[in-house]
């Protein structure tokens, strides 16, 4: 491994559990651990609980009088609309309207609120925040070092968790937050995750995290790779920056209008967003499960009536769904024209479908 790459604070946990580490957004994380990914996603899927050390992500704390306008300038949902302890589902655009990352934003206070950014993009988006933050009184501060982030997700995850935290973790709803003592020590659970299952995301000081991920374990939760997290996010067709969202695509073609509140007020890329809305989307973003035997991948040709037509930005075999795949398409063939993937070769045909490509059991 390079020497260049960030290890988490729980680095040594992941190689005594015989993890398999490869580089992943700057960091080293393991892929899959001895069980083989495919183990560790059943475990998730049906009725256990699996644990994922997500500290890769980063964390922005965001302070001040002029917290509320800040955010709502800098991001596409409408933060007014956020009760306090309850989080919501957003993202950062540039002035092209096109994607600068998507983040999750969590109301502290009237002045106060969390951030929970990518990885890949943490120092861009901490970067542009802080630029923007020049026209407010606020105050935008990366924690990112200082924080270790857990998933714990599956039907077992509320039993795993509860004997460590100081808050009845039942009074705690989707998509809801608390500040709670975790292992004696400040954190915030939410009940939240990338997942399609019930389960919640742990932010804790890394003083503690790997007190916390061994009495996770002790409690009965699985540890599970990148792999297994790749394939549980497909699976309810969550969008991946660089694979579903990036700055080449607006939540247009992305199929995220749906956190872009054109009626809150003006918001960096508003204008190019309605632009786009106004003109129609370039590509659109489609589900699509193969008809026949074959693994769609990351970059494969679609073809609609024989001409190929756009690619898959994430794709697998789903052990519940079969071949599955998102992909962009030109907009005339998101609803009509017959579908292939071509995969090694050969045209495997394929057909539209909706999404989830399995059923969701978050707790709504």
């Amino acid at each position: 491994m390079s020497e260049s790459l960030a290890k988490t604070p729980l680095f040594d946990e992941h190689v005594a559990l015989a993890g398999k580490i490869v580089p992943f957004a700057g960091f080293e994380m393991p892929v899959q651990y001895k069980q083989g990914a495919l183990k560790e996603y059943t475990a998730v899927r049906e009725g256990a609980a699996g644990i994922f050390d997500i500290t890769h992500m980063g964390q922005v704390r965001v302070t001040g009088s002029d917290a509320l306008p800040f955010l709502q300038y800098v991001t596409t949902n409408d933060v007014s609309k956020l009760a306090l302890g309850q989080v919501h589902y957003s993202a950062l655009l540039n002035e092209s309207g096109t994607f600068i990352d998507d983040i999750t934003t969590y109301k502290i206070s009237d002045s106060e609120y969390y951030l929970c950014i990518n990885a890949s993009n943490r120092h861009k988006d901490v970067a542009h925040l802080q630029t923007q933050a020049d026209n407010f009184d606020v105050r935008v501060v990366d924690e990112s070092d200082d924080t270790t982030l857990l998933a714990l997700q599956g039907a077992a995850a509320q039993a795993a968790l509860q004997p460590l935290v100081d808050t009845d973790l039942e009074s705690i709803g989707y998509y809801k937050f608390a500040q709670v003592k975790v292992a004696g020590t400040d954190g915030i659970v939410s009940r939240t995750g990338y997942t399609g299952e019930d389960g919640f995301e742990i932010y804790i000081p890394n003083t503690i995290a790997v007190d916390v991920w061994q009495k996770l374990l002790a409690n009965g939760a699985f540890p599970i790779g990148l792999a297994a997290r790749d394939m549980l996010r497909t699976e309810m067709g969550y969008a991946l920056y660089g694979h579903e969202i990036s700055d080449a695509v607006t939540p247009v073609e992305a199929k995220l209008m749906w956190i872009t509140k054109l009626d809150k007020g003006d918001f960096i890329g508003k204008a190019a967003v309605e632009a786009r809305k106004r003109e129609g989307p370039r590509q659109r973003l489609i589900a699509v499960k193969l008809t026949e035997r074959g693994i769609p991948r990351e970059h494969y040709k679609v073809f609609a009536d024989g001409a190929e037509t756009g690619e898959v930005t994430s794709g697998m075999f789903s052990p519940m769904a079969g071949g599955v795949a998102l992909a962009y398409v030109k907009p005339e063939h998101a609803e009509s024209g017959e579908l292939s993937v071509e995969i090694r070769g050969k045209a495997v045909p394929a057909q539209r479908t909706a999404l989830p490509f399995v059923r969701s059991n978050v707790r709504k």
